[in-house]
């Protein structure tokens, strides 16, 4: 079980959600936080796509799962890291 849950929590689903799941989320809140309509908010619409880069990509989602953002951003590898827990 994932103890990085800042992501998930974004997209307001457990960290045991499917795919479908992910897709569906984000998918609703595209809709809601995109620029163009009356309620979007370029910044939040932006955090959205990364997180749903990171979510939609099993590699990258087991990363998160692993190292959380942080592993995202220095570029772990499935064997090594180079942050440390």
């Amino acid at each position: 079980m994932s103890r990085h849950t800042k992501y998930y929590d974004f997209l307001g689903v457990p960290t045991t959600s499917t795919p479908e799941e992910i897709r569906r989320a984000y998918r609703k809140l595209a809709a809601k936080l995109h620029p163009d309509k009356s309620t979007g908010n370029k910044e939040k619409f932006q955090e959205l796509q990364n997180i749903y880069e990171i979510l939609s990509d099993e590699e990258k989602r087991n990363l998160y799962d692993t190292y959380g953002e942080e592993g995202i951003r220095k570029g772990c590898r499935r064997t090594s890291c180079l942050y440390e827990e």
